[in-house]
Parts: C-alpha cells; sequence; structure tokens
C-alpha cells in the first residue's frame, strides 16, 4: 500500500511567509491545506500556486474562533486522512507602549499570537502522538525572544508562545513530534500594514510622541534592508521538513545576531542597554 503524502495546514497564507510557505510546502510534495481568515482574499496566493505549477487546497480559518478551528481541524482530518505538519504563521503586530494599550487591544495580540497557536496546536496534537510522528512550527518572530520599545502587547504575546513551545517540545517529542519555533526579524511583507499604531489620533502633548517618533524612524530603516517573505518562508519549510530539527530557528544573519542578545544575557542589561538606543 502506498502511504499518502504528508498533510500539512498552514495559517495566515493570503499573503507574505504564509503564502511563499504554503507554496514551498507544496513544491516539496506535501499535500496542503492553505488557511486564512477571509477566502476571497486567495487569489494572489492562487497566482503564486499556479505559477509554481502546485496545487493547495484553500480553505477559511480564523484561528481566534474556538469553534471554526475545531470544524477545521476535523473535516481537514476527514478529507485528508490526519495532519502531519502544522505550520502556525497568522499573527498580527501592534504598535504601542502599555499605558496606550487598552484591554481589548492587549486581548487581540494574546487571541492571534498566542491564544489560536495554543488551539490550533492542541487539536492536531491527538492525531500526531497517536500516528508516532508530526511537526508543529510557529512562527514566532525576533520579538519573541528580544523585548522592543513600543512593542509590549506584541513582544507579550510572542514571549508567551515561546515559552508554550519550548515547554512542550520535550513532552511531544516523547511521541515523535517535533516542535519548532522560527524567528523572523524585519521581513518586507503586508504584515506591517496591519499593524495598530499608537500615535493615530494621538495628541500634541503626547508624553510618548518623541519616543515613538525615534523608534519608528529606526524601525523603517531596518525594513528599508528587510529579507523577502520568499526568504523567510524557505527557513519555515526547512523547518517542516529537514532530517535534523531542532527547537529554534532564525530567518537571517541579522536575526540570529539580535536574538543572541537576549539568549546569552543573563542580567538583561544588554538588551535593554541595545533597545535605549532605539528611542533616544
Amino acid at each position: 500500500m502506498t502511504r499518502r503524502a504528508d498533510v500539512a495546514l498552514v495559517t495566515g497564507t493570503s499573503s507574505g511567509m504564509g503564502l511563499h510557505t504554503a507554496v514551498g510546502l507544496a513544491r516539496a510534495g506535501l499535500t496542503v491545506v492553505a488557511t486564512m481568515r477571509d477566502t476571497a482574499k486567495d487569489a494572489e496566493l492562487r497566482r503564486a500556486a499556479a505559477e509554481a505549477g502546485v496545487e493547495l487546497d484553500v480553505r477559511a480559518l480564523d484561528v481566534t474562533d474556538p469553534h471554526q478551528a475545531d470544524a477545521a481541524v476535523a473535516a481537514v482530518v476527514a478529507d485528508h486522512g490526519g495532519i502531519d505538519v502544522l505550520v502556525n504563521n497568522a499573527g498580527r503586530g501592534a504598535v504601542a507602549t502599555l499605558e496606550q494599550l487598552t484591554d481589548e487591544q492587549l486581548q487581540d495580540q494574546l487571541d492571534v499570537n498566542y491564544l489560536g497557536v495554543a488551539r490550533l496546536t492542541r487539536l492536531v496534537l491527538p492525531g500526531m502522538r497517536a500516528a508516532g510522528r508530526g511537526r508543529v512550527v510557529t512562527v514566532t518572530s525576533v520579538g519573541g525572544a528580544v523585548g522592543q520599545p513600543f512593542a509590549d502587547a506584541y513582544c507579550g504575546a510572542k514571549f508567551a508562545v515561546e515559552g508554550l513551545m519550548q515547554s512542550l517540545a520535550p513532552v511531544a517529542a516523547s511521541f515523535g513530534v517535533v516542535v519548532s519555533v522560527v524567528e523572523p526579524g524585519a521581513v518586507a511583507s503586508e504584515f506591517t500594514a496591519n499593524v495598530h499604531r499608537a500615535d493615530a489620533g494621538a495628541s500634541d502633548d503626547d508624553p510618548y510622541a518623541g519616543l515613538l517618533a525615534a523608534y519608528l524612524r529606526r524601525t523603517a530603516g531596518a525594513f528599508d534592508n528587510a529579507q523577502t517573505s520568499q526568504q523567510a518562508a524557505e527557513v519555515i519549510v526547512e523547518a517542516a521538513t529537514t532530517d535534523q530539527p531542532r527547537f529554534r530557528w532564525q530567518t537571517s544573519a541579522q536575526a540570529e545576531q539580535f536574538v543572541g542578545l537576549s539568549l546569552a544575557d543573563l542580567d538583561g542589561a544588554r538588551v535593554v542597554g541595545t533597545t535605549s538606543t532605539w528611542i533616544a
């Protein structure tokens, strides 16, 4: 009996890294279920798939909706026989310091970047555990290792999801399931267009205005030299398919260097000292 091709479920595929990851996994021979909140926005994905000569199963999935997530995973298992690879890519950014953030905005970051990831992962684990194999790859950020000014809610959610996945990794490995995180740095994509900005409607006497302006100038420079979504997606595909898996992946030399600030920073002075210069 011929074994079916591995099935990958990828979230957030309407553009950017998710789009290129879905196409890249299909080119690698996997059956790919590419999901997005609104399938009316699937034109770019379908065009990229056609140009690559691959087929994708495009479906609607809002990771913040528990009922839709449960139904989506059940439907993929019913239609394709299982889920061997989960790529948690859907995400959302926010630029604001804590005093500027409402409870609703904090919750929004957790819902998309943390709780949605936890929900999808929990849903696929029983099938992977029963099969004795599987991959869970979560796209976090360098902001999941290094806290950054005016990224309080975003980095908080990304720190949380990295802690979740690092805690899960050894337990999942006991059942043959590999858990990894991928940490992109600055990536040229539509992600930045969906970022909540604290300076929208800010008053002239905003005490944070000067600090935020300095941060935004520095960030604009970083994105001027950003890697492409396709380059970052190549690392995600490698993490999902390699014969030599590991827990943590960075998508560029710059991301590697930046994450190293925190991972070797036992007292926190290197990170705080470096990021303080961003708002000077």
